[in-house]
């Protein structure tokens, strides 16, 4: 990653859309984080429930990953932030 050439200035209304969209992938993280949990404890309290509950629990990596992927490029986009 390369910072701008330049300091950035940022309107209060671009922090707050910055904010907004922190604020949304935190919340998607964790709704991942808690359908493992359930899941999890549903495995817990059902054992035979296994099979049913590892693509649940075996979706949310890459669905956590691609959320903040997804955050990154925004972020870094609204920062001017590049790639090397």
């Amino acid at each position: 990653m390369a910072a701008p050439d330049s300091p950035v200035t940022l309107t209060p209304e671009q922090i707050d859309a910055l904010n907004t969209l922190l604020a949304d992938a935190r919340h998607d993280v964790n709704n991942n984080l808690s359908l493992i949990i359930a899941a999890l404890e549903l495995i817990k309290r059902k054992p035979d429930s296994l099979e049913r509950m590892t693509a649940t629990i075996a979706q949310q990596p890459d669905n956590i990953m691609k959320r903040l992927r997804t955050f990154s490029e925004e972020f870094e986009k609204k920062l001017q932030i590049t790639k090397d």
